[in-house]
């Protein structure tokens, strides 16, 4: 047996007509199928000596050796000098501008390598002397998250004391958050709320959805600042409240009203925005020529602007604010050029 193999897994008679990666996802104590289909596309999975692919039907009475490490070992982030925008910080704790393309932190799933690179954690890691070890080795001072592709006011714990007393707050509701998106198309009524819970979608897994019974609640409420009527197309832009901190909460619940968040291709934004002729918009004159026949927006137009909370150690009230980012506020004044 080669020095690095598992011992012999025998397939009985019951498991005949399996197919091999479900059934070593079955028989391995917390190992995915997307793990087990990864060791034999590598060839470390060999049936009676021979390697095989995922999908061979197992007979009953074959042996599979494993010649790789079913469990890889536990991710960590890693430091990173990379720059942060820290609109607040004391001994407890700090609040950071993210921008959008940051992760928060590395999924479980991600490989030492490219997913585990430039998160806000490895970076809060290089910056701060110490971070709350709550969230475990991997979300070092994490207390809540924000979408890779949203902008804005994030709170990081740097002692285990205010990570257990900010999530406290979060639980009971008390952190007012604040966001500003721009949706297609003009909402209905000047403000409401949204109250339909969120599950994930059983087919499209990076997805979330309105349309399962059995969610997790979700509350959301918005408030239209000004309907833009541009030459490419209508749109809303709105303040946005939640009362809870749903997995894509807002994207979710703006496109289960059918105005999906501009950028927000995940769910049914259009990664391009053509032009629409409308007599009603004159011709730009000779001396303008910044005339775009389409525009895009390489990121969600999602901010969150507000962020407001009790010190975890005084008990003293914390309001914070950030403008939006560049690139949103370029995407605005093309949006609205004549």
């Amino acid at each position: 047996m080669p020095k690095n193999a598992s011992a012999p897994i025998l397939v009985l008679s019951d498991d005949a007509g399996e197919r091999l990666d479900h059934f070593l996802a079955t028989r391995l104590e917390n190992v995915s199928r997307s793990r087990v289909q990864k060791l034999i596309s590598e060839g470390k999975v060999v049936v009676d000596g021979q390697t095989s692919k995922a999908s061979l039907k197992l007979r009953g009475g074959e042996t599979i050796t494993l010649l790789g490490e079913a469990h890889r070992p536990p991710l960590k982030a890693t430091a990173e000098e990379i720059p942060l925008d820290i609109v607040y910080e004391d001994d407890d704790l700090a609040v950071i501008n993210k921008p959008a393309g940051m992760m928060v932190h590395a999924g479980a799933g991600a490989s030492d390598d490219a997913r585990n690179r430039g998160t806000l954690v490895n970076a809060l890691l290089h910056h701060m002397n110490s971070l709350s070890g709550v969230g475990g080795e991997l979300r070092p001072g994490i207390v809540h998250r924000l979408d890779k592709d949203t902008s804005g006011l994030i709170v990081v714990a740097k002692n285990d004391e205010a990570h257990r007393k900010l999530s406290e707050q979060f639980a009971a509701r008390e952190v007012r958050k604040k966001y500003v998106t721009l949706v297609h198309g003009w909402v209905k009524r000047d403000s409401g709320t949204i109250s339909q819970s969120i599950s994930r979608d059983r087919v499209r897994r990076v997805r979330m959805t309105t349309r399962l019974a059995g969610g997790r609640t979700a509350v959301t409420h918005y408030q239209v600042l000004r309907r833009p009527d541009t030459r490419f197309g209508k749109f809303t832009f709105l303040e946005v409240k939640i009362d809870t901190g749903r997995t894509h909460q807002i994207r979710v619940h703006m496109a289960s009203m059918g105005h999906p968040v501009v950028g927000d291709t995940v769910y049914g934004a259009p990664g391009e925005i053509r032009q629409n002729p409308n007599p009603s918009f004159p011709a730009r004159s000779a001396r303008n020529k910044t005339t775009h026949s389409s525009l895009s927006l390489p990121r969600n137009f999602l901010h969150a602007a507000e962020l407001e909370f009790r010190h975890p150690r005084t008990g003293a009230p914390i309001a914070l604010k950030a403008e939006l980012q560049r690139e949103l506020q370029d995407f605005l004044k093309k949006l609205d050029a004549e």
